[in-house]
């Protein structure tokens, strides 16, 4: 009896225009424009050109790998060296991004616009306290500390104290935001477009309102409150919340939303972590930020 046996031969595929990129050929003038990018972005100036020299050379003493670009971008986020102007690479990157979370959220309302409105509230709570009104002395006390709670959250960020979520909880909380978006309709509207960048549904409205105007208990995504705070601590510790800091990040940095599968992939980690930081850093080291 014969066998004849028979090999299946693998086939090669080639895909064309698929090469894995040589980051050694890449462009001076590419490099330069990619640390040009991260400092704006991160710490909001160009760099100094002993600053830009250093940072071009690293990368390509590093052959500009992923963890060359993420040590660099780490530097801009974290370094605390004496920086002429900065104070330090750190203090200048948490002061712009409290600036952009401002922005985002109180129409960039400088610090001392800030400190006129607690000075106002302050000066009524003395009024209202020498009149003997309790209730409108404690309400502009809450107001006054709101307010200053704004300010501390830069500090308080950059030590590490308090993280991305709480920092845009309290610049949802406060007078600042409600002159902005006048009455509870508008204010509801507001906080579901500004962090989770949709509108409620005709549910989530009725709820939302009923538990601030009315303070009965409501379920708005699915959790339980209220009252205002209620409905504040309930959106910033929704899990759409995180995924509005990953869009509003894309959107920021790299002029697009992310897609299903981009969200989904950083929802692992940032879901848990609440690691800003980090986030930032996979986007900007991606050759797509670096135009490479």
């Amino acid at each position: 009896m014969a066998f004849s046996f028979f090999a299946c031969e693998k086939e090669t595929i080639i895909i064309p225009n698929n090469n894995a990129p040589n980051y050694d050929e890449i462009p001076t003038i590419l490099l330069e424009n990619y640390v040009n990018r991260l400092y704006i972005d991160l710490i909001g100036r160009e760099p100094l050109d002993e600053e830009m020299n250093l940072d071009v050379q690293f990368l390509r003493d590093n052959n500009v790998t992923i963890e060359s670009r993420d040590t660099l971008i780490s530097k801009l986020q974290f370094d605390t060296t004496y920086v002429e102007g900065d104070i330090s690479y750190k203090n200048a990157y948490f002061h712009r991004l409290y600036e952009m979370v401002k922005v985002r959220m109180i129409e960039g309302a400088s610090n001392a616009y800030i400190e006129n409105e607690m000075g106002i509230f302050l000066f009524f709570y003395e009024v209202d306290s020498l009149a003997g009104n309790l209730i409108g002395a404690h309400n502009n006390l809450i107001n006054y500390y709101r307010l200053k709670d704004i300010i501390d959250s830069e500090s308080l960020f950059y030590n590490n104290f308090i993280d991305i979520k709480e920092m845009h909880r309290r610049m949802l909380n406060n007078a600042i935001y409600d002159q902005i978006n006048m009455n509870t309709f508008n204010f509801v509207n507001a906080a579901f477009d500004n962090l989770l960048f949709r509108y409620p549904t005709q549910n989530e409205f009725n709820c939302s309102y009923s538990m601030i105007e009315d303070e009965i208990p409501q379920i708005v995504l699915g959790f339980s409150g209220s009252n205002k705070d209620d409905l504040i601590n309930i959106i910033c510790n929704s899990r759409e919340f995180y995924e509005g800091i990953i869009h509003w990040s894309y959107l920021t940095l790299l002029a697009r939303v992310p897609s299903t599968i981009e969200t989904d992939y950083l929802m692992n980690d940032f879901y848990i972590t609440c690691d800003f930081h980090k986030l930032q850093r996979y986007i900007m080291k991606t050759d797509e930020y670096a135009h490479f």
